[in-house]
């Protein structure tokens, strides 16, 4: 019997990619918190949590699929330029589209019929090379993030916000803090308010 939760990686991959769907179940709850990592500078600035959650899952499942081990670069890096790549496309759709939903129905099926991933890395500088706006979207860092905004922050919204983006869920931020919830709740809306005021991105902000 496989147990799947005891191998790296590259075994999982190369099962993932022969067909194994349990394998590939595993990566993705692997890289889950990854996934939530790479979305949350984007929600704090304006973006709906769910839906980028969403959009990032789609990019790690096409890393998933489209990592090749001649790559020069970890699956880890590579997984996350695509989740951020899928997180900013979709940021961009929705800012085209003002308010229309970010998650119009995408099938996994979809993921599959973008372009390839397999150049992600090489054109990861020119995806977000962009506006002053977007390329606080597109910070690489969360260290960066933190400690560009949280001078504007209370002490303990900072310390909401430095949990908050390594991926930590508020229950798991109350623990670490002695908070209720509701307070972790109301300590993230309140950043997303300060960061909407500092950033002027009212075309994508939904609170």
């Amino acid at each position: 019997m496989v147990i799947y939760s005891e191998k790296c990686d590259n075994d999982l991959l190369h099962l993932a990619q022969e067909g194994d769907k349990q394998a590939e179940e595993q990566l993705a709850l692997r890289y889950s918190r990854l996934v939530k990592i790479c979305s949350r500078p984007f929600f704090l600035a304006g973006g709906d949590g769910e839906d980028l959650i969403q959009e990032g899952m789609f990019g790690l499942l096409s890393a998933i699929r489209e990592f090749d081990d001649s790559m020069n670069t970890s699956f880890k890096t590579y997984a996350e330029i695509c989740v951020k790549r899928r997180i900013y496309s979709a940021i961009k759709t929705a800012t085209r589209k003002k308010h229309d939903p970010l998650n119009d129905m995408v099938s996994f099926d979809d993921v599959l019929s973008d372009e390839s991933q397999a150049n992600a890395v090489s054109s990861y500088s020119e995806v977000f090379r962009r506006t002053p706006e977007e390329q606080v979207l597109a910070r690489e860092s969360a260290d960066e993030i933190f400690q560009t905004y949280s001078r504007c922050l209370s002490k303990f919204e900072a310390d909401i916000l430095r949990l908050y983006l390594q991926g930590l869920s508020y229950s798991e931020i109350a623990e670490a803090c002695g908070k209720p919830e509701k307070s972790v709740d109301n300590a993230v809306q309140r950043i997303r308010r300060k960061l909407a005021r500092n950033l002027n991105l009212s075309d994508i902000s939904n609170g």
